[in-house]
């Protein structure tokens, strides 16, 4: 399960998935400035092109080390970043990652985010060689539990004061998905 030497972008009926790049920072800062998108996501609201330059440098960095990956969401025939969805704190050894995802608002209820998920996870199972794909979810994020259970994550139980984000601790559901449970699909 080595990090593959080059980024590869993903293609599904409606998306583009790709690599994010310093000139995406003002599609980035569009939809991770809004209140709505980034309250789940342990983030506050960014509120400069910094901001999204640092997050594009943050992919970068855990695509070098081989932590994780992270694709920019874009339709077929626009090629502006309307989301991300990847994988963090991959680890080689366990055979497994977390996955974590988001769309601006204006997509919400359109089966992007499920498309790009089942995308990303595909090719986790196929590519990355996981068996195992978490989730970690807080309980008032309901469209996120919603998304995950219908693409085969069970729900395993709650990680009491799992995080630290915004002046606060915050408990997270932990969802997974192994390899055999979505082999079918692939």
């Amino acid at each position: 399960m080595d990090r593959p030497h080059k980024f590869t972008s993903i293609e599904t009926e409606r998306l583009i998935l790709r690599e994010v790049t310093d000139e995406d920072a003002d599609s980035l800062l569009a939809y991770l400035s809004d209140e709505e998108v980034t309250k789940h996501m342990g983030l506050a609201p960014f509120t400069s092109k910094e901001d999204a330059l640092d997050e594009i440098a943050w992919y970068e960095s855990i695509f070098e080390k081989g932590t994780g990956m992270r694709w920019g969401i874009t339709i077929k025939g626009e090629d502006r970043i309307i989301g991300s969805c990847g994988f963090l704190n991959l680890s080689n050894k366990h055979h497994r990652s977390e996955i974590g995802f988001e769309l601006s608002r204006e997509h919400w209820g359109k089966g992007i985010a499920g498309e790009s998920l089942q995308a990303v996870i595909a090719y986790g199972f196929s590519q990355l060689e996981l068996n195992r794909i978490e989730a970690l979810i807080e309980p008032a994020n309901s469209p996120s539990q919603k998304l995950v259970e219908a693409n085969g994550f069970v729900q395993e139980g709650l990680l009491r004061s799992y995080e630290y984000t915004r002046g606060k601790f915050d408990d997270l559901y932990m969802y997974s998905l192994l390899k055999r449970e979505f082999d079918g699909k692939l």
